[in-house]
Parts: structure tokens; sequence; C-alpha cells
């Protein structure tokens, strides 16, 4: 268990292994309460899938041994605690934290279709006419019943100073058998969302676990996600040069897996890591030199073509950790971590690697997360769905 406190914020986390849920939910309702000596006004609840059969009643159990309705959670493959990830092994883990002056504001978004198409619908009738300035909304999401990326495509238009971050339940194969807590409610569908703003700065990191390799390059010629022309060339002429530079390690790397991102923000004197929204290349046509990307592209952007591997991700994710430590007026007060299913020891050589990273960077902060069939987060100042990716909310004063 571990706690962090500061004037305006307190957090405490928990995480626990027992193999009956109801107990291990006991456990870390438990802890949270012995640190804080409080109610939290939020709770993060996060289960693992194992504990499907039982999950209906943990909400409700959560929620009446900590004193509030305001939790949010889910279910995922695998769980994260203070420097640990719980891989495919039954586990609970809790994030809780006493707000002074922040308002919280939960609710269950769904999708909605009509004749003429869908729309999400389940924002609080007080959104209607005002929404806060330097909000953070965190967002535990069904995956196939809530479409994130709709989401938060509309949001990056209507909010642009909103911070979006979270992750979508996973651990489950079909519709219907993953499970996302609001309150006391257990549920299938849709997405449980939390607003938050006032006095609690949130930082976020998001690790795409790649690097760039060659040079920066304009799209010169596109047509929706395929790129015709990179720099008045085609694009494949473009990616064979930038191949021929590389090293025999590299040119493995790109053999087994490419990539190609994209700046969000063009504002920039330069263009750093981090700076690109990185999408798969789905193919090559060689006949005519096109490839096709998991992005719509227009000419002018700017992109970059990117490998990942797990020494790639690890000093990209070290890289933008140190980087947020160094920026920052002192040590977070906590930390949420929605990672990759694809991660964990599916990438990594030594287990517990991004819960060990932020341990490593920030010390003993109280953390909790869980492995995301998608993770949401920020790159370039918008909001993205990612996949292989490492989100980060740091919770500072």
């Amino acid at each position: 268990m571990n706690m962090a406190s500061d004037s305006g914020i307190r957090v405490a986390s928990a995480i626990s292994t027992a193999g009956q849920a109801a107990r291990a939910v006991d456990q870390v309702c438990a802890d949270v309460v012995e640190q804080l000596k409080t109610a939290p006004d939020l709770a993060l609840l996060f289960v693992s899938s194992q504990y499907a059969p039982v999950d209906e009643q943990l909400a409700r159990q959560a929620c009446r041994l900590l004193g509030t309705e305001q939790l949010i959670g889910g279910t995922g493959e695998s769980i994260v605690g203070v420097g640990v990830e719980i891989e495919e092994r039954p586990a609970v883990s809790l994030w809780a934290a006493r707000l002074d002056g922040v308002a919280i504001l939960p609710m269950h978004l769904r999708l909605e279709r009509a004749a003429d198409g869908a729309s999400i619908v389940g924002w609080p009738e007080r959104l209607s006419s005002d929404w806060p300035a330097d909000a953070t909304m965190l967002v535990i999401g069904e995956p196939f019943s809530f479409p994130a990326d709709l989401m938060v495509e509309r949001l990056n238009e209507d909010h642009r100073d909103l911070r979006v971050v979270g992750g979508m339940a996973s651990g489950a194969a079909e519709p219907g058998t993953n499970r996302i807590f609001i309150g006391t409610d257990c549920l299938t569908e849709g997405a449980a969302v939390v607003l938050m703003n006032g006095a609690v700065r949130v930082t976020t990191v998001v690790s795409q676990g790649c690097r760039p390799i060659g040079h920066h390059l304009i799209v010169t010629r596109s047509e929706g996600n395929l790129v015709h022309e990179l720099g008045g060339q085609p694009a494949l002429l473009q990616l064979k040069k930038i191949f021929d530079t590389l090293s025999t390690t590299e040119q493995r790397m790109v053999n087994s897996g490419l990539f190609l991102g994209r700046v969000v923000n063009e504002y920039q004197d330069r263009f750093e890591q981090g700076d690109f929204l990185v999408r798969n290349v789905l193919g090559i046509d060689p006949d005519n030199g096109s490839i096709a990307v998991g992005d719509f592209l227009r000419p002018g952007q700017t992109v970059q073509f990117h490998v990942r591997d797990h020494q790639t991700a690890h000093d990209e994710m070290r890289h933008l950790l140190a980087r947020a430590r160094d920026g920052s007026e002192g040590v977070p007060r906590g930390a949420l971590l929605f990672t990759c299913n694809g991660r964990g020891s599916r990438l990594f050589s030594e287990p517990h690697h991004d819960a060990r990273l932020i341990q490593k960077t920030f010390g003993d902060i109280p953390l909790a997360g869980f492995f995301a069939a998608g993770e949401l987060g920020p790159i370039g100042g918008k909001n993205f769905m990612h996949g292989f990716t490492a989100s980060v909310a740091l919770f500072g004063t």
C-alpha cells in the first residue's frame, strides 16, 4: 500500500492478489481507508477479468467500504500496482484520492444509433452550456460497444484544452463479457467517465514505444489512408532510400514492423520523439509506390517513418517520464497507468516494466491501472486512441 499527500490532494493505492474476489476488494479498501483516514472524493477500481463471474457485486462492495459512490473502473487482462504488473492472474487494484478544491463529475456515456447516424449520449445536462476550462477526463471504456475514437475526435473539435486519459477494458473475447464500473453499477456497455477540474494539476505521459528513422518528409500526394508521394517522389522510393542508410539491426526492425508518424502540431520549430501520432503501415503497393497507413493523411502534413521494439519502447518511456519529472514542480502525488495488453512480458524481457519505470522515476507514489485493449492520451495537444502504448496520468498541485 502507498500514500502521498499534499495540502490540496491526498492519494492512496493498494493491490491484492487474494484468490477470492470479495476478499481482495476488502483488502484494498481497508488499506486505502487506513491511508487516507477519510472517505475519498474519487476512486478507481481495476479488477482482473478472471473475476468476471462475480464482478457485479464488487463495485457496490467497494463503494460501501470506501464511503463514496464517486467510483469508476473496469476489468483488465492484467492489473497494475506500485512497481508491479500482475499478468493474467487474479488481482484487484484500487486508487483513491482526497481532492480538495476539485470538481468531480461522473457519467456513463453510451453509443446511440438513429436513422440519421450515431451519437454519444449520457452527457450531464450541466455540460450542455458550460464546460470547465483546463479539465481532465478519465475514461474506462468497453471496447466492443463504445467508439472512443469517435468521442475524442468530437472532443478535440469542441474542447481543445481538455485532456483525455484512460483505457478500454480487456480480457474478454466477445461482447457482453467485459465490465465497467460507475458508482455501484457494474455495466457491460459504454464508458465510465469522470470529468475533473480545479486545484489539481494532471500531467500526461504517452509513450507509443516507437522511435523515428530517416528524416522528416512532407506528404505531397495522398488519398484517404493511401500515401502516394512524399517530398514529390513515390512514397516507396523514399522509404527505400531511408532503408538503405539503416544498420542491419534497424533494417530487420523495418521488416518485422513499420510505422508512420505524423506531426500533430505543425506550429513548432522542430519535431522530437513524442510529437508524432504513430500508426501502422498496413501495406505497400510495389507497382505504383504507394503506402497504406492506419490513418488519414493529407498533403502538406509532416511525417516520419518509425520502428518499434522492446529497447525502443523502454528508451522512449524512460525519456518521456524523465522529461515530465524534470519539468514538474515536485514529485507527483499519485499516478494512473493504462498500458497496452501487448506490452508487459509480451514485449519486454523482464516483467513489471512500465510500473517499475514509473517507480524508478518518481519513487513509491501511489499507482494503479490495468492492461488495456486500447489506450487514450494526448499527443501534441490533441487526444487520440492508441495501441501498444503506455498512457500515464500524473497528479499534482
